[in-house]
């Protein structure tokens, strides 16, 4: 039996299941000779629950007649659970009717007995190539699909820049991560970014607002129950940490928890167990957890309100998601995307924004963030009746509204509201020209930057106001 492995072969993982413990033996010795790591089980049903175990193995070598489970019924089974699986049998009976039977339910190929080592040496070497293409294959369609979900995410200014190289950083390891953002910033976009970028992007992607789902049903969501657990459970129901078992789940929301339910979290960090309500059976789980919320979880911990040996579990890697209005550079980049989106969608083609439109984008505060720029550019589209959106189409939108019932606030905040528009109406009127508005304003050059740096202003946000956006650049 020649050594035919290779550097890509040495390492792949191999499992023989044989009722024979001397010819488990014999084989396990020989293979790893030939450099693979080798699994060896008596019984067909233990083989099982190894591979349901999530532990990976690249090829299944077993026997097809032993008690209980044929090798067949035992293929079947394993490819369920990993279709990319290759299987080699071994059999006494090696009749063509059978090796024809067992390569159309999946076989890679089959061995008669007793073993030609040599002959099984080369079955092994081109079932391992296989599995590796396969492999391949599959990283290619994450790679591209990884793609694709980053592009869900727009923007260049520095704050979201600055986001992008976080996802980039912490997307590859396990740690958890804390998303601080307002409602609309995005957050749920950045933890699938950061699950699609990661290890485990072939597992599911489960996410659940903390906020939406009442308190007694919460833990039924995400632990699950059995049969007669309770009154209407008629059948038994995976929580979502299950369900999210080799992937990532996603707890919008997690400052909305009661202490009770913040408790039974923490237990499943620290255990990795869940246990379903009703059931005596703890089930381990291998979830990588990502969490968001609108609230400074740290005031919270301060104001008893977050349990505080929660919050440092959590609180690994935080990720902060500036609202809209302080990263101004994003508002017209996000705006071309959306009309070009929703233009698609709806069969409709905007080839003409006015600047009195692109002017009132930029200087609204955009309260509900990206979401709320989305949902008026998706009116904005779908109530046009030509190719030009036209600042009158404003009017029975928030943007027309920011105005009217302003709350009273206290003087500083006041002043600064004052600076920080008279900055804006200063670069509107300049169209974004740093020395002229400085002469404007009566500072020098240098004084003058620190104060519109200080209120967040990128001038050059404004040198295009007045302007049209032709249809060329809606893209």
């Amino acid at each position: 039996m020649e050594s035919k492995s290779n550097n890509n072969t040495s390492k792949a993982r191999i499992l023989i299941v044989d009722d024979e413990e001397s010819i488990l033996e014999v084989m396990k010795m020989r293979l790893e000779l030939l450099g693979y790591e080798v699994e060896t089980k008596l019984e067909p049903e233990k083989a099982l629950e190894f591979i349901k175990e999530g532990k990976e193995i690249d090829l299944l070598l077993t026997d097809q007649k032993m008690a209980g489970m044929s090798g067949q019924d035992l293929m079947e089974a394993c490819l369920e659970v990993d279709p990319a699986l290759q299987v080699i049998i071994f059999t006494a009976y090696g009749t063509i009717e059978q090796a024809v039977e067992a390569v159309k339910a999946g076989a890679f190929s089959y061995v008669t007995k007793p073993v030609d080592h040599q002959d099984l040496a080369h079955k092994v070497e081109k079932a391992l190539e296989k599995r590796a293409l396969l492999k391949r294959v599959a990283d290619l369609e994450n790679i591209v699909k990884c793609q694709f979900e980053f592009t869900d995410m727009i923007g260049n200014s520095p704050q979201i820049k600055a986001v992008f190289k976080q996802i980039v950083q912490v997307a590859p390891t396990d740690s958890t991560i804390t998303i601080y953002g307002e409602s609309g910033t995005g957050k749920e976009l950045v933890a699938r970014a950061i699950h699609f970028h990661s290890r485990r992007c072939k597992g599911a992607f489960v996410a659940v607002n903390c906020a939406a789902i009442p308190e007694t049903l919460l833990e039924d969501e995400l632990f699950g129950h059995v049969r007669g657990a309770y009154t209407s459970a008629a059948t038994s129901k995976d929580g979502l940490f299950r369900r999210a078992d080799r992937g990532t789940l996603f707890l919008d929301e997690v400052g909305e928890m009661s202490e009770a339910m913040q408790a039974k979290l923490l237990r499943v960090i620290e255990t990795g167990e869940v246990k379903p309500l009703g059931s005596d059976r703890i089930f381990k789980v291998d979830v990588r957890l990502v969490v968001a919320t609108k609230r400074d979880l740290r005031t919270m911990v301060d104001q008893g309100k977050f349990r505080e040996d929660l919050y440092y579990r959590i609180h690994v890697v935080p990720i902060t998601l500036a609202p809209l209005r302080e990263r101004p550079d994003d508002i017209l980049v996000l705006m071309q995307h959306f009309f070009k989106k929703c233009g698609e969608k709806m069969g409709r083609s905007i080839n003409r924004i006015e600047g009195d439109v692109i002017e009132r984008f930029l200087t609204y505060r955009w309260p509900g963030n990206v979401r709320e720029l989305q949902n008026v550019v998706e009116y904005l589209v779908a109530t046009s009746t030509n190719d030009t959106i036209t600042d009158s189409m404003l009017d029975t939108t928030a943007l027309a509204q920011e105005d009217s019932g302003k709350r009273i606030v206290p003087l500083r905040e006041a002043k600064d509201e004052f600076i920080k528009k008279y900055l804006e109406d200063l670069f509107r009127r300049t169209r974004g020209n740093v020395s002229q508005a400085a002469k404007v304003a009566g500072y020098y050059r240098a004084d003058f930057y620190k104060l519109f740096q200080k209120y967040g202003i990128n001038p050059k946000a404004y040198k295009i106001k007045g302007k049209t956006i032709e249809a060329d650049k809606i893209a």
